[in-house]
């Protein structure tokens, strides 16, 4: 795995208009509508939200590996390249060699009757056929002990190793190749709480020491908070809010990522404090509400919110917002909230 040179807001991937809808039997269901956002290169991008807000769909499409039932429209910018105008075999060289894909549970990842070492042998030579079976086993050595797996378990089979283990072999994986983004779909999940610190040291070092993205996948406030260096809140197929981690954890502007902070318990066992609960439920994707999907749950709600979706602004430097209470409309009925720069 060579070191990537990392420019200041050099950006890897863009994401401009993206929707995608599911043909089903209860009709199209839309689980991405108009998304837009950019990856930096060497950045760790966190992407939150309950579950069914999209987020899973999100990270299949930008690996183009969502089923026939979907229709995916929008670009996708990936250095440079429009990822939606790839032909099959572009995808194949483009999955595993530029981007890859770390799911949460391995074991499904992984073949049970492979050995560790020919997984990553046989990535090597399905993406670089030139290079020898030697010298792809050199590499796949080098990178696992790199990753804190003894060579000494290459010829182990999955079910052998823990799963942190098994985690590190996917991340091997996707570096062996020398990926530029790598997208951790609910990767520490099923992990006890040591082995997910460790994981989470391991995916700083990889960014810091390769210079490779990280889209970030999950539930986990806290993850997001202690990992990554911006986050995007995911709501019913859009995208609430997005900006750096110590902004919106800080300041959280849209209703529903507030909510979803006050949603965190609190540890501190010397003060008594109430669970919040968010009222309401998420909406149906099949025919979800006018306007603002939040509006049913929102406690700030107007009524323009019924009736006109919002627009994902910016409303400050790198802070962006879905939100009818930071934009002018001439039938809001509200005078806009100031937002401090």
């Amino acid at each position: 795995m060579e070191q990537k040179t990392v420019k200041d807001n050099d950006v890897l991937l863009q994401i401009r208009n993206l929707n995608v809808t599911y043909k089903t039997r209860f009709g199209p269901v839309s689980a991405v509508e108009d998304i837009s956002f950019d990856i930096k290169r060497g950045e760790i991008l966190g992407l939150v939200g309950e579950s069914g807000s999209g987020k899973s769909t999100m990270g299949k499409a930008l690996m183009r590996m969502l089923p026939r039932s979907a229709k995916v429209t929008g670009e996708m910018i990936f250095d440079g390249e429009d990822v939606m105008k790839y032909n099959e075999d572009q995808l194949r060289d483009f999955r595993g060699k530029r981007i890859s894909m770390i799911f949460q549970d391995p074991m499904t990842s992984l073949n049970p009757v492979q050995r560790i070492s020919d997984h990553v042998v046989e990535a090597i030579e399905v993406h670089e056929p030139e290079t020898k079976k030697e010298s792809a086993l050199k590499r796949a050595r080098t990178l696992i002990e790199r990753l804190g797996i003894a060579r000494r378990r290459l010829p182990d089979f999955p079910h052998q190793l823990s799963g942190g283990m098994r985690q590190r072999v996917m991340i091997g994986l996707g570096l062996v190749l020398n990926a530029d983004l790598i997208i951790a779909d609910e990767a520490t999940t099923s992990l006890d709480v040591i082995v997910e610190a460790k994981l989470v040291d391991q995916f700083r070092q990889i960014r810091d020491e390769f210079g490779v993205s990280l889209l970030v996948i999950t539930h986990n406030i806290a993850l997001v908070a202690e990992l990554c260096d911006r986050v995007a809140v995911m709501y019913a197929g859009q995208i609430a809010e997005i900006g750096p981690v110590e902004q919106v954890f800080d300041n959280p502007l849209h209703p529903y990522t507030k909510g979803l902070l006050k949603s965190v318990p609190n540890i501190r066992l010397d003060e008594r404090e109430e669970l919040y609960k968010m009222a309401g439920e998420p909406p149906s994707l099949t025919n979800p509400p006018s306007g603002c999907r939040f509006h049913p749950r929102c406690p700030f709600v107007m009524d323009i919110c019924h009736r006109i979706d919002p627009r994902l602004d910016e409303v400050a430097p790198g802070r962006m917002v879905h939100c009818w209470l930071y934009e002018d409309h001439p039938e809001k009925e509200t005078p806009t909230i100031e937002v401090a720069q």
